[in-house]
């Protein structure tokens, strides 16, 4: 049986020992690292709690490969990284789109939490967030008849910009109204409703995948066309 240091959220001891008794694997990312949760239960209260942990180094890929991580002689601790357990917030959160970028997925997942916690302007403020990180990639970085400064600095009037130079998608326009007009207020002053999150989150949500999602998938689905013919 395995081992793993951390905080233990049920009794509050710091840094102490959990006996690792079982795993099990939700994610690769970076096309090398291993995400897992892992059932572990506290030697100061005998209370169980699923940690979220990450392979740390690309190298031990080969330990993962031959004994599971539950299984190994070593301290979970050397091979992997907490990230953090499983609670409440977890029960509710709206998954992000595919293959987004990592800042902007995390901002998504911090949207999303929040969400599911019933924090519904801090959840808004983290789906501008992705929405202003998205867009300011979109830009073109030369100088433009038209592209202020101001275009550039404001998330509103940018994502206006974009929509009137056909560079975002036509049919997001309508959705995309919920930017400006709750947007704002949900930063500046924290009156955004349930209602009103979700608006933001919805066009956060169709925005990404278009950008994102979809483009990989095709490239995706164009590499397996191109293997299945190599002879």
């Amino acid at each position: 049986m395995s081992e793993l240091v951390s905080d233990c959220p049920r009794c509050g001891s710091q840094k102490i020992t959990f006996d690792l008794i079982q795993q099990q694997q939700i994610a690769i990312k970076y096309e090398w690292q291993r995400w897992f949760e892992v059932f572990c239960v506290c030697r100061h209260c005998q209370r169980s709690t699923v940690f979220v942990v990450s392979q740390k180094d690309l190298d031990h890929e080969s330990i993962f490969e031959k004994v599971p991580l539950f299984k190994t002689n070593a301290a979970a601790n050397t091979l992997v990284t907490v990230e953090g357990f499983i609670s409440h917030k977890d029960s509710a959160a709206a998954p992000p789109p595919e293959h987004l970028p990592p800042e902007i997925e995390a901002a998504f997942r911090e949207g999303a939490t929040c969400m599911a916690t019933g924090c519904f302007n801090a959840g808004a403020t983290m789906f501008r967030l992705c929405v202003d990180h998205a867009t300011r990639a979109l830009l073109p970085s030369d100088s433009v008849h038209g592209l202020t400064a101001n275009i550039r600095r404001s998330l509103g009037l940018r994502v206006v910009w974009l929509f009137e130079n056909s560079i975002l998608p036509a049919g997001l326009k309508e959705l995309s109204t919920c930017i400006k007009e709750d947007g704002n207020d949900g930063a500046h002053t924290g009156t955004l409703k349930k209602e009103d999150a979700e608006d933001i989150k919805d066009f956060t949500f169709e925005l990404l995948e278009r950008l994102y999602t979809e483009p990989q998938r095709l490239i995706l689905a164009k590499e397996r066309r191109e293997a299945r013919r190599k002879p």
